[in-house]
């Protein structure tokens, strides 16, 4: 019960905040969201399931386009589009997972990349379907119930998206297939003597985490009403692995703090030195692993840690003077 308190809490103050700012500044929330959405799902996938992957950002693009194609092309009511939608990006992800499941690491990697550039081709030359390099634009979002969600209202379905992920990712960390994937992470070998099915645990986090983020690229399909292949390209793919590593990998908390530290630092950094930001964040990613590989929740659990030690209730030793009775 109190866990429920604390989501429907949530739901309302991020709710309430999009009420209280400008169409500009709203926007930027939107995105920003997004962004932690897709960031929790990624920290599940690299950071628990232990699968470096590059294939993350391609999904998000799948259900974006896949989405407006449905809409657009075919005509489809809404509920339709979405749902054929997300079953393709399920049927995506399961064929792309059976055989690169079966790779670690680097090759793993590697194959997922593979994938993320073959689907930036396949949209440049998709045609009339995709749009091209021009990508889709001039589409809406089609009216619910005679009612046409705009503004501050879509605000709050991405704030509901962003919640339900997060609930759904926190409770699966905690349960048997959490477990299952922290162990498969660990000591893939361990784990199967311990009777995990290995194999199986990398294809459902895959598939599940590639799922979760076509269903935030199909909300973010309608915030700007334009999709292109600029917007999914790979450099937004490792800007997303930034945010686990500096926020703290494994951590979803980590993957809200980064999301939030990297998305927001460029409307800081851009007025005073330009487009010259991703020297910084360069600068920054070589400093948390070489200093801090815990990233940012290292810090905070060091400060707790020194404010534990050092705080009004702490234990004074005794020292090595003769104590007089």
């Amino acid at each position: 019960m109190k866990r429920s308190w604390q989501w429907l809490l949530a739901l309302v103050l991020l709710s309430a905040l999009a009420f209280g700012l400008g169409s500009y500044q709203n926007d930027v929330y939107r995105k920003l969201l997004l962004w932690i959405t897709l960031a929790l799902g990624y920290n599940f996938l690299f950071g628990i399931a232990g699968q470096v992957a590059f294939s993350h950002f391609s999904f998000y693009g799948l259900g974006a386009y896949s989405v407006v194609i449905g809409i657009t092309y075919f005509g489809w009511p809404l509920p339709l589009a979405l749902l054929a939608s997300v079953v393709f990006c399920v049927v995506v992800a399961l064929v792309v997972a059976i055989p690169a499941t079966r790779l670690e690491g680097f090759y793993l990697a590697l194959a997922t990349l593979a994938f993320a550039q073959l689907f930036i081709v396949l949209l440049n030359e998709g045609g009339q379907v995709t749009g091209g390099t021009g990508g889709l634009a001039n589409y809406r979002l089609p009216d619910i119930g005679g009612y046409r969600i705009k503004g501050a209202a879509y605000t709050v379905v991405i704030v509901v998206l962003m919640l339900s992920t997060f609930a759904v990712l926190w409770r699966l960390d905690r349960s048997h297939f959490g477990r299952a994937c922290r162990a498969a992470r660990d000591n893939p070998e361990a784990a199967a003597a311990m009777g995990v099915d290995v194999r199986r645990t990398r294809i459902i986090a895959y598939t599940l985490t590639s799922a979760l983020a076509g269903l935030a690229g199909m909300v973010y399909a309608f915030v700007d009403n334009t999709v292109n292949p600029t917007i999914f390209g790979l450099e937004n793919v490792f800007l997303l692995l930034f945010m686990i590593i500096i926020g703290g990998i494994g951590r979803a908390a980590g993957a809200v703090a980064g999301a939030i530290l990297l998305y927001l630092l460029p409307f800081v950094l851009s007025p005073l030195i330009g487009h010259h930001h991703a020297l910084v964040f360069g600068l920054v990613m070589v400093l948390v692993v070489l200093f801090q590989p815990k990233g940012l929740m290292g810090l905070w659990d060091q400060w707790l840690g020194h404010r534990f030690l050092n705080g009004p209730g702490a234990q004074v030793k005794p020292s090595n003077a003769k104590q007089h009775v």
